[in-house]
């Protein structure tokens, strides 16, 4: 009798254990589809953005969703919202791992690497990719590439979970960033890869928080979720052209783009904060 209480006593443990792993390990990640084979950017592959939302029931969004990212943000659609404030970042030097995904390249910080916070709700930075060209336009123009910083809130009682801060490129410059980078990129060139690189800041990207774009949206991969608080900064930064290239051609096994087209803006808005301007409505 001692014995079956006990098989149940640690059965039970086991299964408590789990459960408090899935709630507490789930990695931004998690929230992305990261295996490159499910899904790509080709048109007549069968796997392209035309196809992501019939392909699995759980990717349904990237079809029938309303709210899907990226778009146009056509100066003729926003709103001047004088009270949004300048962007509230605190990041912190961390830990990092670089990632050839198969689709991007992108950095996971391995702990505590700060946050952004956004009308008191306190969003964790966990990762960093790049698409090209880029994915969000303005005024009907594509950049050269594109950075998404994606946050994630721990508050369970926070209805949208992700926060993204973007940045757009255009050719120019070498970005400094990106050049720390080269080394260990052309080393995974075509490589499903990771490893890790040491210490990281995100304050060394040198995202300005003077002036943006702010509007609800989604994933810009499957499954496509929606509830996204997309925050895409005014200010084009620079790139050169072997950068870009660089960052394509170790992803372009399969494509030579990865970013997915503009999505219908529907009713929403699109808010802007320029710092010092004044309120008016577009």
């Amino acid at each position: 009798m001692k014995t079956h209480q006990s098989k149940r006593i640690s059965i039970s443990s086991v299964l408590l254990f789990l459960v408090l792993c899935s709630q507490y390990s789930t990695p931004v990640t998690a929230q992305e589809v990261e295996d490159e084979r499910e899904f790509d950017y080709l048109q007549g592959s069968g796997k392209g953005p035309k196809q992501w939302g019939e392909m699995k029931k759980e990717w349904a969004a990237c079809k029938n969703g309303g709210m899907q990212s990226p778009i146009d943000l056509s100066s003729q659609r926003v709103k001047l919202i004088p009270n949004l404030g300048k962007l509230n970042t605190a990041y912190k030097p961390c830990n990092a791992t670089v990632k050839n995904r198969g689709h991007d390249i992108s950095i996971e910080w391995v702990g505590d690497a700060g946050s952004l916070k956004i009308n008191g709700t306190e969003y964790l930075l966990k990762q960093c990719h790049w698409h090209s060209p880029s994915e969000h336009s303005i005024n009907g123009r594509r950049f050269d590439m594109e950075l998404h910083m994606v946050h994630l809130s721990p508050d369970p009682n926070v209805t949208n979970k992700i926060a993204v801060i973007a940045a757009l490129y255009k050719i120019g410059r070498p970005d400094s960033f990106l050049t720390k980078l080269t080394r260990d990129i052309q080393s995974m060139t075509d490589q499903k890869e990771e490893r890790s690189v040491g210490i990281i800041d995100p304050n060394k990207i040198k995202i300005p928080g003077k002036s943006y774009y702010r509007y609800m949206g989604s994933l810009t991969v499957p499954p496509c979720t929606e509830g996204v608080i997309w925050t895409i900064n005014k200010k084009i930064r620079t790139v050169s052209r072997d950068q870009v290239k660089l960052f394509r051609v170790a992803v372009h096994d399969y494509a030579e783009t990865n970013a997915r087209p503009v999505q219908p803006l529907n009713l929403r808005e699109i808010h802007v904060y320029n710092q010092g301007a004044r309120s008016t409505n577009n």
